[in-house]
């Protein structure tokens, strides 16, 4: 599911504002042909980066959503990607927002080095100052939510909801396999193991959604002075 898609799903028509919505990234590391693939990546999607944020109304409750975009690069998180998402989060706590955040990545991106590995930490950070000051993050596992970001703020939701059948973990049960050398269990690392274990509260298919997330907002005190 694009990211435009999954916004038009949440929000309500005609009160998405974006953020940050020209924050790209460059070539820091100078990485072969990166640059070359960049520039394809934005033509073909029609994106700056794999990350949009907003801030919008859900069932007319404001809230900042960022949803990451698995056709840019396969949702990587890179310099900008993360940038994007501390700054919507700052934005979050600045306004006493609810934040959600729809999460599809392969991991962090490899053409950025370590610079996409801070990201992790950085993302991190942002998400426990806005808790510590008491704002509600909602955080939404998709199809597939690995590497740094599931290692990161993917899963530091307050509340953790996930779509059926989303391949959900650090790394894939391909590598895993490879390395220990035995087979897995049936349905390792999806939705349903990981609501079964404990790490997903909820699983919530598409058509479910948004009256889920207005339920919950509502639930947490959200909208009921809007009236």
């Amino acid at each position: 599911m694009s990211a435009a898609s999954r916004l038009a799903a949440t929000f309500d028509a005609g009160t998405m504002a974006e953020l940050n919505a020209q924050l790209v990234g460059g070539d820091p590391l100078s990485f072969p042909g990166y640059m070359t693939k960049l520039t394809a990546q934005r033509e073909k999607t029609g994106m700056p980066e794999a990350v949009v944020t907003a801030e919008g109304q859900i069932g007319g409750i404001r809230a900042v959503v960022c949803v990451l975009d698995c056709a840019f690069f396969m949702g990587s998180m890179g310099t900008a990607v993360g940038e994007k998402i501390a700054l919507a989060v700052e934005h979050a706590q600045q306004h006493r927002l609810p934040l959600i955040i729809f999460s599809a990545s392969g991991g962090a991106r490899m053409q950025e080095g370590i610079l996409s590995l801070m990201q992790m930490a950085k993302t991190s950070a942002a998400i426990a100052a806005f808790q510590d000051a008491g704002g509600l993050y909602i955080s939404v596992l998709t199809h597939p939510t690995t590497g740094g970001v599931a290692a990161s703020f993917a899963s530091l939701g307050d509340i953790m909801l996930a779509e059926p059948d989303a391949l959900i973990g650090f790394a894939g049960p391909r590598v895993i396999e490879q390395t220990i050398g035995q087979k897995l269990p049936e349905g390792f690392q999806r939705s349903e193991f990981q609501q079964a274990h404990g790490f997903i509260d909820q699983i919530v298919p598409r058509e479910a959604m948004k009256p889920t997330l207005i339920q919950l907002l509502k639930l947490h005190g959200y909208g009921v002075n809007d009236a």
